[in-house]
């Protein structure tokens, strides 16, 4: 009789510990994904600073820091 039972905990535990596992991973692409977003809109960014820059142009940034 302890057997079944034993044996269905541990089934359900594995069951559990899968389903675990898979949303982890899948928080984690959604991480990843967000972060090369992120870094792209941070490099786009960036370069279009550095050109506003090199044409001459007041920017936000540069009209704040002088």
């Amino acid at each position: 009789m302890a057997k079944p039972l034993v044996r269905g905990i541990i089934k359900t535990s594995v069951g559990l510990t899968l389903e675990v596992r898979r949303a982890a991973i899948e928080a984690g692409d959604e991480i990843q994904d967000l972060t090369r977003e992120v870094a792209a809109q941070k490099v786009a960014s960036s370069a279009r600073v550095r050109r506003a820059k090199d044409n001459g142009e007041v920017t936000a940034q540069g009209a704040m820091a002088g």
